[in-house]
């Protein structure tokens, strides 16, 4: 016979307090109470899709957390954690046979949200639901913060580091759809087993080539200063004026325009190998170049929140703590008692703290002991309650003055 399971209170008070700091995290950023539609497009909250209502071969919608609570309570629910610049679609052309219950004037569709396959439930890209029910291995998922897609740690193309939930990462599409950020990748990214870097010398041509790291062969070094303009290092010659760097050692510092972090780190010529996804220390954005050339380039690229430090998903979340912190939310119980006369309100709170006080002298036994609660205790302990109501019962109720 199987021995029955069980746990210890210290085991459920960390699992229950780690859940709790995740959903503040997430959360609280957020409003639960009223439409973000007029805030405009809010700069990182909390999103869901229903596949209730924009299931697969429609149209792709999300919708805040408010309207995910009021509008769509019971339906079919994907959870898409945060996304940056989205504005509300609840209620709008894309839901035939649903009006928004918080804010109903809303345009018929937003024109610049973003949408992605994660709007109808799948992920990665292997274009599968999380959790996968046919997916037998234990992966962790890690967002790009540029496309923020979720993809699987072993799609990702390269080694996972250590202490991941601090770190950025993004993925090889959206690194190969921004050349530049491969030139930083070189000098900022975190190093990984797996990662390849040079340091090339340039005088009239490569004469050296020092291998910083020595794990694999590099896939492929220009070795000579005129080498293929196509490499992704480097700017498209098409690009014109001020877009143009021309990394060179013979050039002087005036002429290498030391303002812009991204000439100099060309000039010295550090590269790595261009595949897989890259991982970013945390603080890495404020190392990147915000000269006005560069400016103009990510803003080309729809990446300007790059030179934002508040962009990021850990500002998000340390904004969400601190705000449950300073701001309480609503207690169910305190909720529940404004639909109640005051007798009934008397006996519930009064009934409410005995359980409470009772409870917590309860499982302290277990804690100060290092005793595991079993249901068998549990049981025990809610039938003493009820004894204890019983005698309360007889003994008269509570009446309004």
């Amino acid at each position: 016979m199987s021995e029955e399971q069980t746990v210890s209170l210290v085991d459920v008070l960390e699992e229950d307090e780690e859940l709790e700091e995740e959903a503040s995290a997430v959360l609280a950023g957020s409003d639960s109470d009223h439409c973000s539609y007029p805030q405009g497009y809010v700069k990182r909250q909390a999103l869901y899709a229903c596949n209730t209502c924009t299931p697969k071969g429609g149209e792709a919608a999300g919708v805040c957390l408010a309207c995910s609570y009021k509008c769509h309570e019971g339906h079919d629910l994907f959870e898409l954690y945060t996304k940056r610049n989205f504005r509300c679609d609840c209620g709008n052309r894309k839901f035939t046979e649903l009006q928004c219950k918080l804010f109903a004037e809303k345009e018929e569709v937003n024109t610049l949200n973003k949408y992605s396959h994660n709007f109808f439930g799948v992920y990665c890209t292997c274009s599968r639901p999380y959790p996968d029910p046919d997916d037998q291995v234990e992966d962790e998922m890690i967002q790009c913060v540029v496309c923020e897609d979720w993809l699987h740690g072993r799609h990702l193309g390269c080694v996972v580091p250590d202490c991941v939930e601090l770190q950025e990462m993004i993925c090889e599409s959206c690194m190969n759809r921004n050349p530049f950020l491969w030139t930083y990748a070189a000098h900022l990214a975190v190093p990984g087993a797996d990662v390849q870097v040079t340091v090339v010398k340039e005088v009239t041509e490569v004469t050296e080539v020092t291998e910083v790291t020595e794990v694999k062969e590099v896939k492929e070094v220009k070795e000579e200063t005129g080498a293929d303009e196509s490499n992704t290092n480097l700017p498209n010659k098409e690009e014109k004026g001020d877009d143009v760097i021309q990394p060179s050692c013979k050039r002087s510092h005036e002429e290498s325009e030391p303002s812009c972090r991204l000439a100099e780190l060309l000039t010295i010529g550090q590269r790595r190998v261009q595949s897989g996804a890259v991982f970013w220390p945390s603080g890495w954005r404020s190392k990147l170049c915000s000269c006005t050339a560069c400016q103009e380039r990510v803003s080309a690229a729809s990446l300007s929140f790059l030179l934002d430090e508040s962009d990021t998903v850990l500002a998000y979340e340390n904004k969400g703590k601190n705000s449950e912190q300073t701001q309480p939310g609503h207690d169910p119980l305190m909720s529940a008692l404004d639909n109640l006369n005051r007798v009934q309100q008397l006996e519930i709170i009064h009934g409410y703290n005995d359980m409470k006080s009772e409870l917590k002298d309860f499982l302290q036994r277990f804690a100060a002991e290092g005793k595991v609660v079993t249901p068998d205790d549990i049981r025990q302990f809610f039938e003493q309650q009820q004894s204890r109501k019983r005698r309360r019962v007889d003994a008269g109720r509570f009446y309004s003055p």
